[in-house]
This record gives C-alpha cells, sequence and structure tokens, in this order.
C-alpha cells in the first residue's frame, strides 16, 4: 500500500497570513467593502451569503429564488397598498 503524505494536501498550509477562502466576509462585492460593510452586519451578512450561492448547484438555485420573494413580496405589497389607495 502506497503512502500519502499528508502535508501535500493540507489545504491551509500556506505562506501568507490571510485566512482560508471559506472564512466570511470574502464574497462581500468591493463596494460593500469599500461603504464598511462586514459580515458581522445584517446586510453585510445577507450579502456574503448571496454571494457564496452557486448557480450550478439546485438547492442554491431554490434559496436565490427563496430570497428573491421573502425580500420581493414587502415590495409588492406595498406597491398594491399604494394602488388601492389611489
Amino acid at each position: 500500500m502506497r503512502e500519502v503524505d499528508e502535508r501535500a494536501y493540507d489545504e491551509d498550509d500556506h505562506d501568507d497570513d490571510t485566512p482560508p477562502y471559506w472564512f466570511a466576509g470574502h464574497h462581500l462585492p468591493d463596494d460593500a467593502r469599500r461603504i464598511g460593510l462586514t459580515h458581522h452586519v445584517p446586510d453585510g451578512a445577507i450579502l456574503d451569503f448571496a454571494g457564496r450561492l452557486d448557480s450550478s448547484k439546485p438547492v442554491h438555485r431554490l434559496t436565490a429564488w427563496v430570497m428573491l420573494v421573502v425580500f420581493g413580496l414587502p415590495v409588492v405589497f406595498a406597491l398594491m397598498r399604494v394602488y388601492y389607495l389611489f
């Protein structure tokens, strides 16, 4: 049986001090970072979560549609209220 050098496959073995790619906050757009959003504030956390979604995975596509409905329905209901007032 062949012996495998485990250090050769260590993903965390890198020379610089940057955190691994899977740490939170790495999927924020540059504009969001520029205005001070991080993954610690609610708006930044939502942006970071949405940035991690992969359109090739069916569950991620479903999640994106659910998020669209959750955030879009209040706008639709508000527009319906305005329409019925006039």
